[in-house]
């Protein structure tokens, strides 16, 4: 009964694409479809515009964009939804020509996180994206910032409300920026704790929806939130695993990635995606059952690089492979990849494999250190026996000789701790 009530009070939306004859917006549309989907809105009809590129004022035709009016009027739909990436006076008129709410890809997106955000730092980091993408966009027109807060009795005299809106969001954009950089400093010291702990750190990524979360259930018998919709997971968890040796790794789930993922997003997460750049291996989860896995591919990789990880060794985990009727694409798709293992987060096909690749990694990214460590930096060479190998050890009065093989970032701090000069590690 809940549920049909749910759906008597979702939204109608109307899609809108352009078709230039040349990217795979057929794809990108479908995509849309599930954004839209999970944002909780009925998708009542789709229109699209055959043009080589979008029209500056209208994003369509002004003829295309009138007659929106009646196309959605037709299908009752109360939104309409772009598969691009709206400039705010292309938004704005529209929204005249068509009579309805216009939202484009990236608004739809920053709802949908808006709408998962369930921690107090989720919904800083996406209230700061979403502000930055409104502020651009404010005209005076339906604006409705109340739920901001603070800012109205300070209104000088003949300030009209738009220029208080705006006041408003750039007062609470101070506010957000600095919770964000506490949350980072926060992140910080608890990586430099994980760190101290001496255990190293892997992290999930890829697109949205490839299997990540159900991945690290079955890795590490987590209870992490599973749904098949995009973004299911938007606030990182770390669980523990066991590799082979004894030896232990943490695992991080992260947000899922996606085509043209707002730069704002990107921004506003960088505190929380930095558990991506600081870990010692990343595991690019693959949806290998999926017909566009090979797009999803490029723009999962393409915000790595943006991230500055394109030059971290990467595992990729062909997930889903019991969905693979062909299996000697999978065969020579792994081919082509440095490290690649086809797996089934479902029923723990390639698992096994998966982690012995992992500990592989871990252990060809470590490098030699050969000194004595004063007794004042001990708590390293406990980082030294938890992240990396330590071959051999001597108490002595000066500190603790240690010959051992170290992740890189642990091997500068013990020669910052010795007094050894940097030199280049092989």
């Amino acid at each position: 009964m809940t549920l049909e009530v749910e759906q008597l009070h979702r939204e109608r939306g109307l899609l809108l694409a352009i078709d230039n004859g040349r990217e795979a917006w057929e794809e990108s549309l479908e995509e849309l479809a599930r954004l839209a989907d999970t944002a909780g809105v009925e998708v009542v009809g789709t229109v699209t515009q055959r043009r080589h590129r979008p029209h500056p004022v209208y994003f369509v035709g002004k003829g295309k964009a009138r007659e929106l009016r009646q196309d959605r009027g037709d299908a009752g739909a109360e939104v309409l939804l772009v598969d691009a990436d709206l400039t705010p006076t292309q938004q704005r008129n529209l929204e005249e020509a068509a009579d309805v709410r216009v939202v484009d890809r990236t608004g739809l997106i920053l709802d949908i996180f808006a709408q998962r955000a369930q921690t107090r730092e989720g919904k800083v980091q996406v209230e700061l994206a979403q502000l930055n993408y409104l502020l651009p966009r404010l005209t005076g027109k339906g604006t409705e910032l109340s739920r901001l807060g603070g800012g109205i009795g300070t209104r000088g005299p003949g300030e009209t409300k738009l220029e208080v809106d705006r006041r408003r969001i750039r007062k609470r954009l101070g506010v957000l920026r600095k919770q964000v950089e506490r949350i980072g400093k926060r992140r910080s010291i608890e990586r430099r704790h994980r760190q101290e702990a001496g255990v190293p750190v892997a992290a999930l990524v890829g697109y949205t929806n490839a299997g990540k979360s159900t991945l690290l259930n079955a890795l590490a018998g987590a209870e992490a939130f599973v749904e098949d919709k995009l973004f299911a997971t938007l606030d990182p968890t770390i669980r523990r695993v066991a590799l082979s040796g004894g030896r232990e790794l943490l695992l991080a789930d992260t947000v899922g990635f996606i085509s043209r993922l707002p730069h704002q997003l990107v921004a506003a997460f960088r505190a929380t995606l930095e558990e991506v750049t600081k870990a010692d291996v990343l595991v690019h989860v693959v949806d290998a059952a999926h017909p566009q896995r090979e797009e999803q591919m490029v723009a999962a990789r393409r915000v790595l690089a943006e991230l500055g990880c394109a030059d971290k060794e990467i595992i990729t985990a062909f997930n889903k492979c019991d969905l693979v009727a062909d299996r000697t694409y999978l065969e020579e798709r792994m081919a082509r990849e440095a490290h690649g293992v086809a797996i089934s987060a479902r029923d723990g096909e390639g698992l096994e494999e998966l982690l012995r690749l992992i500990g592989e990694r871990l252990e060809q990214s470590l490098v030699p250190v050969d000194l004595v460590v004063p007794w004042r930096a001990q708590g390293l060479v406990a980082e030294a026996h938890g992240r990396g190998r330590v071959l051999s050890e001597e108490f002595g009065e000066q500190g603790i000789a240690l010959n051992a093989r170290v992740p890189d970032d642990v091997a500068r701090r013990l020669r910052r701790a010795a007094g050894v000069e940097e030199a280049p590690v092989e």
